[in-house]
């Protein structure tokens, strides 16, 4: 499962057993940690998750500011909360892969507002499973 952390929600994306394709999924409104946590944790009951990827939102020249910060503490707190492995993986370009390939799709400016978070995710996930699996880098 993969994670995009915004401010006002959560993207997720699920990838299949295989580890070849990741899959948009929902968008959850964030809010405080013991509340996801509990959203989240219902997911991974579901849907049999083994490894959360978390992105991590870096600045273009590879520095960390207070949104990397922020990510790396929700990921200490879902180490915490799950006994799952748990990977930051770089997220400088997902949203914007996610948006021209919605935009591809002749999807409506609309419902890629709404579904921007989780096909976010999805690039995360993607590229980390490329990279784990040895794929592309």
């Amino acid at each position: 499962m993969a994670l995009d952390l915004g401010t006002k929600t959560i993207g997720i994306a699920t990838c299949d057993a295989g580890w070849q394709f990741a899959t948009a999924g929902s968008t959850l409104e964030r809010g405080k940690f013991g509340r996801d946590r509990d959203r989240l944790s219902e997911i991974i009951r579901q849907r049999s998750i083994k490894a959360i990827v978390i992105g991590l939102p870096r600045n273009m020249d590879g520095s960390e500011g207070p949104r990397a910060q922020a990510s790396r503490a929700y990921a200490r707190n879902l180490a915490a909360a799950f006994a799952l492995p748990i990977l930051l993986w770089d997220e400088r370009w997902s949203t914007t892969s996610a948006e021209r390939a919605m935009i591809g799709q002749d999807m409506s400016r609309k419902k890629r507002a709404e579904k921007i978070d989780s096909h976010a995710a999805a690039v995360i996930l993607q590229g980390a499973i490329d990279r784990l699996a040895g794929g592309i880098l």
